[in-house]
């Protein structure tokens, strides 16, 4: 039997929880506010019906989850601790500092960050600070399967293969990352459409909905299989990539990208706000919830179906 320690219990935190409890592993958490326990409580009720349908672990209930209310006695045991506070560096080092202090010195601590770099976040850990590494999963995490993991300048490589195995051990399928950097990688990805998006918006070149609308019934079907360059390579014909590049290359010297983030502004933020509400269509955030992981169980079969062994890179992602 495995134990996680889940320190701080928003939607991430929770992410973590339902998705250990699934994989039949005891989870302690730790969250300051009062609220926190009835909070995670509703949100294993809304995710387990995906859960289930996804297959549980033998061993898989929602009773094994316990509270405690320190720190402390939240890792005390554990085999592996996922720290998800809010994203601000200075209070992460020193929880994550707290953790170091209190945790055996060979258990890892994955830090949910999606932006910081591992080595800014061991900063204050004195105890075993290469162990502090970032494993960066993606909402909602009990159902993707993607972590990213990160090592620091103070990380050994045998702490980064345990770590894999660890979570492989709760179904993810993890990504390590050559070497640190801000974002990671699929951020990055995220981040530039992100930005992109955002300026059609702002130059009132297509509404929320016609962003929405372009990346679901175009780009966004191709990328669940071949993901970016294999569906360029494809673009090339028989000669594949190179073909492509030579053909289309010259183009991205063109002025099609921004590169910097529009300016947000009160105008663009109400474009922006309004377009999703005209999208949500009154629907409650919990109801497009329950569409969006109904969706993802039935992609997810699909995509183990084409890509049961990530095509070679078993072990990486």
């Amino acid at each position: 039997m495995s134990r996680l320690a889940v320190i701080g219990t928003g939607v991430i935190g929770n992410g973590w929880i339902a998705r250990a409890l699934a994989q039949g592993w005891d989870v302690v958490a730790f969250d300051p506010d009062p609220q926190a326990p009835a909070r995670t409580q509703s949100f294993i009720d809304n995710a387990w019906a995906s859960l289930t349908q996804l297959g549980l672990a033998p061993d898989a209930s929602p009773e094994r989850l316990t509270f405690a209310d320190t720190i402390e006695k939240a890792v005390d045991g554990a085999d592996l601790i996922q720290e998800n506070v809010p994203e601000r560096l200075p209070l992460k080092q020193e929880i994550l500092a707290a953790i170091d202090a209190a945790a055996a010195p060979d258990v890892i601590i994955g830090s949910s960050t999606s932006g910081f770099k591992p080595t800014d976040l061991q900063q204050q850990c004195q105890k075993a600070p290469g162990r502090v590494i970032v494993a960066h999963p993606f909402n909602p995490v009990y159902l993707l399967p993607l972590v990213e993991l990160v090592g620091g300048e103070s990380t050994q490589t045998a702490q980064i293969a345990t770590a894999q195995k660890l979570y492989q051990a709760l179904a993810m399928r993890p990504l390590v990352v050559r070497r640190e950097i801000e974002g990671h990688i699929a951020d990055r990805l995220m981040e530039a459409l992100w930005r992109e998006a955002l300026h059609l918006v702002n130059d009132g070149v297509a509404t929320t909905e016609e962003i929405d609308a372009a990346v679901v019934y175009g780009c966004g079907l191709r990328w669940p299989l071949m993901g970016t360059f294999l569906t360029f390579h494809l673009a090339g014909g028989e000669p594949g990539m190179r073909h492509m590049l030579e053909q289309f290359g010259p183009a991205l010297k063109l002025p099609w990208t921004k590169l910097e983030a529009p300016e947000l502004t009160d105008e663009l933020i109400d474009k922006v706000v309004a377009g999703c509400e005209h999208q949500a269509a009154g629907r409650s955030v919990a109801t497009l919830d329950r569409r969006r992981d109904d969706f993802l169980v039935e992609l997810l079969e699909v995509v183990q179906k084409y890509w049961p062994e990530a095509e070679g890179l078993e072990g990486r992602i």
